[in-house]
């Protein structure tokens, strides 16, 4: 780990370099390059990692702690520096830049070579006399396609032999559901069979549009020679292709050629999703889960370079779900490789914002899938941290509410949420002390300031108050979050603090921080996560409240018995629990509980039980 006297050595070296473009090189102990970027002046961004680490994103944190030294090279201009940079970084592949593996290898469909064919996706060819097409270079579009002809023409896809396995065994559920032919049945001879595999095999070859031309034509043969049933057959095929390429239309779009692409978050892992359009139809998406990339706009830009350094086919249009560290820089290089424009653009409305929304979902999946979460739960906490400008989704969330009656027992409720679900070992409630009558916006104050001070006695530890929230979300608006920014700042803490806003019936309408509201009713999952911390923090805060007042009112019962005073009522309460056991207790029991004495045990005996007593 770096020491404070190399940290100063180091920003002294770099305090000397040119304010000038180039490209720098970090090197840890054995020499061994771990980390290369560039900068428009080589001072002022080497620097900066040997300053404050206040500022650093974990990441960035990890590296610099590595560096024993570094050297750099001077470029004539900044985009001379980038195109440096991509060629050393995919020569050298330093640790802390982020890594895309080139695992483009070819694909291949398989047709066997036997009395009954098999269609299937393969990796290589092999010398097994199988018949195979290709080569694809999408592992994807390559199952989709066999997937897409096996439903289409009802070929099996099990591990049955033929005619070996013909009449020993019940069909499956794919025949039931007319996605088989069911050779296995014996309902279908080999010839036909055949013929249905060689269709298939054009399908696959000619596309969609091809196989529509001609399973028309073949249909209108069929009935203009009577031929009724062949012609019903071809029809039902027909309509099957159909609906395929009518799925596919679910993810195209207006635009007909352009990659989009999408990153999405959790705490210790990343997931860059890329979708990719040709004639205006999704024709490959690619998945490169990773661990953290820290800060989104600079993640996206080093993305952009590295996926597009190992990929020879670059769209004259690029779409992204965010703004990209370098973007007019990054679209002068991406046109210079291609040799025709290429633009970067976000869109913000309409089909191309929703088409954006569907990439983020699929890399928000596989995040989730790596952190135990939901999509849904994934999602949600990257758009809810988008919408409120935090470098990283909120993981841990602490929300609070106050609850009253008219002033009287006035107590606070605070909720925790990780990871997008509730985390009830963690909820706390809190009775205000300081507050005479009802002030809110004092008693949220408090409640705060007791929460950090609880903070202070056990920092450090993982569980309870020892952990620091990612999102302080309160129950109010602009005054609650006014009342507690102080309480933050008397802490020296910089944690991201906002209000939730109700409408007039009583449902969440939109988050406010100190630069006014944000809507977030089009955000369907973010709304969705932050409705449900709303409706969980109000419960837990007025059921405390309920069973405040039920306590305050038992007490309230028993200061009417002469010689019970508030302190010694509570404690008969905290022993019997209930008033029907204090009732039912014997004289023996109440002289035995706390804070009694035979007196007070007589006055409360007397009181339950009259003259009797």
């Amino acid at each position: 780990m770096i020491t404070e006297e190399k940290r100063r050595e180091l920003r002294k070296k770099a305090m000397n370099l040119p304010l000038h473009p180039g490209v720098y090189i970090m090197h840890d102990k054995s020499g061994e390059i771990i980390y290369i970027g560039k900068a428009k002046a080589l001072k002022n961004r080497v620097s900066q990692y040997f300053g404050s680490e206040k500022n650093h994103q974990e990441k960035v944190r990890q590296m610099v702690a590595h560096v024993d030294w570094f050297e750099y090279i001077l470029t004539d201009s900044e985009f001379e520096a980038l195109v440096l940079e991509a060629s050393l970084i995919k020569q050298h592949t330093p640790k802390y830049n982020i890594l895309l593996k080139d695992d483009k290898g070819y694909h291949y469909i398989k047709i066997t070579n036997e009395a009954w064919p098999r269609i299937s996706q393969a990796k290589q060819v092999q010398d097994d006399g199988a018949r195979y097409l290709g080569p694809y270079v999408s592992s994807w579009a390559t199952k989709e396609s066999v997937d897409e002809a096996l439903k289409i023409f009802a070929l099996p896809d099990c591990t049955r032999r033929f005619p070996q396995d013909i009449g020993k065994r019940r069909p499956c559920l794919n025949y039931y559901i007319k996605q088989c032919c069911a050779p296995c049945l014996g309902r279908i001879s080999q010839t036909e069979y055949q013929g249905l595999v060689e269709e298939a095999i054009e399908f696959v070859q000619g596309g969609s549009n091809a196989s529509v031309k001609k399973l028309e034509q073949q249909m209108r043969e069929a009935s203009e020679k009577l031929q009724f049933e062949r012609a019903a057959r071809l029809r039902d095929r027909l309509q099957a292709v159909k609906r395929m390429a009518d799925r596919q239309k679910v993810v195209a779009n207006s635009v007909p050629e352009q990659d989009v692409i999408a990153l999405a978050q959790g705490a210790a892992a990343a997931c860059f999703q890329v979708f990719r359009f040709q004639d205006a139809r999704l024709y490959d998406r690619e998945s490169f889960p990773m661990g953290p990339v820290g800060e989104p706009e600079e993640a996206r830009g080093e993305f952009l370079e590295r996926y597009y350094s190992i990929r020879d086919k670059i769209p004259p249009r690029i779409t992204l779900d965010g703004p990209a560290k370098d973007s007019e820089l990054l679209e002068q290089w991406l046109t210079e490789k291609a040799g025709r424009a290429v633009h970067i653009v976000l869109p913000q409305i309409g089909e191309q914002a929703k088409l954006v929304e569907m990439v983020r979902s699929n890399a928000a999946e596989q995040v989730a899938q790596s952190t135990g979460r939901t999509g849904r739960e994934a999602s949600a906490l990257d758009e809810l941290g988008r919408l409120l400008g935090l470098q990283n989704p909120p993981q841990y969330i602490e929300s609070y509410d106050i609850s009253n009656l008219a002033g009287e027992d006035n107590v606070a409720g605070m909720v925790v949420y990780e990871n997008g679900r509730p985390l009830k070992s963690a909820y706390r409630k809190f009775k205000i002390r300081t507050v005479e009558g009802q002030d809110d916006y004092a008693s949220m104050h408090e409640v705060l300031t007791r929460r950090f001070q609880e903070y202070e006695a056990h920092k450090g530890e993982e569980d309870g108050f020892g952990r620091l929230p990612d999102l302080i979300l309160l129950d109010g608006g602009k005054g609650q979050v006014s009342a507690v920014r102080p309480v933050l700042e008397q802490f020296g803490l910089k944690i991201p603090l906002f209000g939730m806003v109700k409408d007039s019936s009583h449902r969440t309408r939109a988050i406010t921080g100190d630069g006014g509201e944000i809507a977030i009713n089009s955000h369907r999952a973010a709304f969705t996560l932050v409705s449900s911390i709303q409706d969980e923090v109000h419960r837990w805060a007025i059921g405390y409240h309920r069973q405040s007042r039920k306590k305050h009112a038992f007490s309230s019962t028993l200061t009417q018995i002469e010689g019970i005073g508030e302190k010694r009522a509570k404690s008969l309460l905290h022993h019997f629990r209930t008033i029907a056991a204090i009732q039912e207790a014997t004289m023996e029991e109440l002289e035995g509980a706390p804070d009694m004495t035979h007196p007070a045990a007589e006055k409360v005996y007397a009181y339950f039980h009259g003259e009797k007593a």
